[in-house]
């Protein structure tokens, strides 16, 4: 993986997000686990460039990143679906992801965890985590679709982009 300046990403992200997905990351080199996500985004706040995505409490992958300060965001490609629905639908608490999907692990200066197979990968520091509330939704219909059968609210994590990475 070549690390490149966030000023020369011109990826369209509504498509990478929403339509190839996304492994979220989370923990260092001993212990980490990953999680598929097509909810997110990247721009930019408190002038910084950031991410921010969404992972509720009873994933696995929430301890990890509660757990530490940065966390990664790796872009697979569309040919990649299968680890997609891997990564999204097990457990890393049953069963060793990595090994089932044939995942290569890639660690940074910062011990941060990217994939061999990510054709890009945002390296993020946190900067804010905080619970969704349902008070706060204005369109409560989103409430009842996204909450009441499928489980826990949200947590957010927004992220500075600290590191860009490039196959």
């Amino acid at each position: 993986m070549e690390r490149i300046e966030i000023k020369l990403l011109s990826e369209n992200f509504f498509e990478a997000i929403g339509k190839e997905w996304m492994l979220i990351i989370a923990g260092c080199q001993g212990s980490f686990n990953t999680m598929t996500a097509n909810w997110g985004g990247v721009g930019f706040l408190w002038n910084k460039p950031v991410v921010f995505i969404f992972v509720r409490p009873e994933r696995y992958t929430h301890e990890f990143t509660e757990a530490t300060d940065t966390f990664t965001l790796s872009f697979l490609g569309v040919e990649n679906k299968a680890i997609h629905k891997v990564c999204g639908s097990q457990s890393g608490k049953y069963i060793d992801k990595i090994k089932e999907t044939g995942l290569k692990s890639v660690f940074t200066e910062k011990g941060n965890v990217l994939f061999e197979q990510s054709r890009l990968s945002l390296e993020c520091r946190k900067l804010y985590a905080g619970m969704l509330r349902p008070e706060d939704f204005i369109e409560k219909e989103l409430i009842e679709k996204w909450y009441t059968s499928h489980g826990n609210i949200h947590h957010m994590y927004i992220g500075e982009v600290t590191d860009v990475w490039v196959k």
